[in-house]
């Protein structure tokens, strides 16, 4: 897997618009909870359904930090900012409290965006 791979939750369209958005604009595959074969369920933790996670051949990356993972593959986010952010004292703390707040109200926030 030199691709890495963005898994989500396919039940959730904020979710599938979100890893499609990245998938456009980025070099990841996408693969949704219920797309997942053997392999790829293997490296997840047991509760990956609880959050999104990013798969690199080295690492998986889970929540807050899948997200930036992802968003970092893509022309939109300036090379270096994700490394230079984790560099800043309380930083994963916010990612992951910020992408628990999305999460919890995807429903929400998904309909209100176009």
């Amino acid at each position: 897997m030199s691709v890495p791979v963005l898994v989500y939750d396919d039940d959730c369209g904020f979710c599938t618009r979100s890893a499609r958005f990245v998938r456009r604009h980025g070099s990841v595959r996408i693969v949704g909870f219920g797309e997942l074969t053997p392999d790829l369920k293997a490296r997840l933790p047991a509760d990956y359904r609880e959050c999104a996670h990013f798969l690199t051949d080295e690492a998986v990356y889970s929540c807050g930090e899948a997200v930036e993972r992802a968003f970092g593959t893509t022309e939109l986010v300036p090379g270096g900012l994700f490394a230079l952010l984790r560099g800043v004292p309380g930083y994963p703390f916010l990612r992951e409290w910020g992408y628990r707040q999305v999460a919890d109200n995807r429903g929400t926030i998904g309909r209100l965006l176009p």
